[in-house]
């Protein structure tokens, strides 16, 4: 039977550990719809389905657990803390079918599962900037060793790939048909480049090895549990307004971006896994464009904020139009965002006070 691992207890985990805490499933066929209305249904035949999720203790990896918990599935969760935090699990953890194992997947690593998630890979630009070549590698290891896991077991796979494969697009909205607009020699290549190879690995490792894979393209998405530091323009722009600094903005702020709030996009991910329609790619983000200077002035209103707004020089490559076609996962899918910008800015907002105050509180009890 799965175990609860107390979080002063998940480094004591190896890999090995995933194989020998797993059960054999004895649930009869059946179909097991989706939360969020009802989605697809279950490509397996169990009702509980054993899941894999690479970066599990990241922002997205970390709902994405406790969705797939709440469905009942069980659950093991892997992450070497390179960019997550050991707080987004508290919520996976209090719940017996969830296991966690600390481990870089840049190393191989076993188990037997139905499903595996990869998210594993820094996200934000300023992180993986700071060790690009170390981002390359997991982003090519990482999804190698998922792959092979995958083609040893039999589990389906599906790769959290990104809208920055299509670097600074020029068409607009991007179709998954679009080849993107890629400086591969670039600082931001370490990432765009890593993706692209994930890509084709995972593709390959379906036509010449008849592995079950999927492939989604994630557009910019935000909420709860975002790192305040992580240098994503939603999480840098709270912070600042609720400090009362002036928020940041790079070049003119007419750059435009589309954002997609969390539970939308983890719904996105679970029908994408278990469709039969496609393999993918598949484009998941929300098609409604904000610019960068309308997103900050939203933001110092609703924090009611004193900040003003300073201009930085613009990054090298920082696209200037980010817009998802989500033509195919309305069709192929039966998805598309549901959350209105504000709502989710003010739910961030609300995660971002909160924590402010947690921490305040736990150095307040250090002193």
């Amino acid at each position: 039977m799965s175990q609860y691992y107390a979080m002063q207890t998940i480094k004591e985990l190896t890999h090995f550990a995933i194989a020998t805490m797993l059960e054999p499933l004895e649930v009869p066929l059946c179909t097991a719809s989706l939360l969020h209305g009802g989605g697809p249904t279950l490509w397996c035949e169990y009702g509980r389905v054993k899941i894999l999720v690479t970066g599990a203790a990241g922002f997205l990896g970390s709902h994405l657990c406790d969705r797939l918990l709440a469905e009942g599935h069980e659950v093991t969760g892997i992450d070497n803390f390179l960019t997550g935090h050991a707080r987004n699990l508290e919520t996976a953890l209090q719940d017996p079918a969830f296991s966690f194992v600390e481990h870089d997947v840049m190393a191989p690593f076993d188990g037997l599962h139905d499903q595996i998630y990869h998210l594993a890979s820094p996200a934000s630009p300023p992180l993986y900037q700071l060790d690009p070549i170390r981002t390359a590698k997991i982003n090519f290891l990482g999804t190698l060793n998922a792959l092979e896991l995958a083609r040893r077991t039999g589990a389906r796979m599906l790769l959290a790939s990104t809208s920055e494969t299509y670097g600074d697009p020029e068409i607009h909205p991007q179709p998954e048909t679009y080849n993107g607009n890629v400086n591969h020699t670039g600082p931001r290549a370490c990432y765009d480049e890593g993706k692209r190879i994930a890509e084709t690995l995972t593709f390959d490792f379906n036509r010449h090895h008849g592995v079950d894979v999927r492939v989604v393209r994630i557009f910019n998405t935000y909420g709860p549990r975002m790192n305040a530091e992580d240098g994503r323009v939603i999480s840098s722009f709270i912070s600042q307004a609720l400090c009362g600094q002036d928020i940041t903005v790079f070049g003119t702020g007419m750059q435009t971006r589309s954002f997609c709030y969390y539970d939308d996009l983890v719904d996105g991910l679970c029908r994408m896994m278990n469709t039969k329609e496609t393999l993918g790619p598949v484009n998941l983000g929300n098609p409604e464009e904000i610019t960068v200077l309308e997103l900050a002035r939203t933001i110092i209103d609703m924090t009611a904020s004193l900040s003003g707004i300073a201009s930085a020089a613009l990054p090298q490559d920082d696209p200037k139009q980010r817009r998802p076609d989500i033509t195919r996962a309305r069709m192929l899918l039966g998805w598309e965002p549901t959350v209105p910008l504000r709502t989710g800015l003010a739910r961030t907002i609300d995660h971002h006070v909160r924590l402010a105050g947690q921490n305040r509180q736990a150095a307040g009890h250090g002193a």
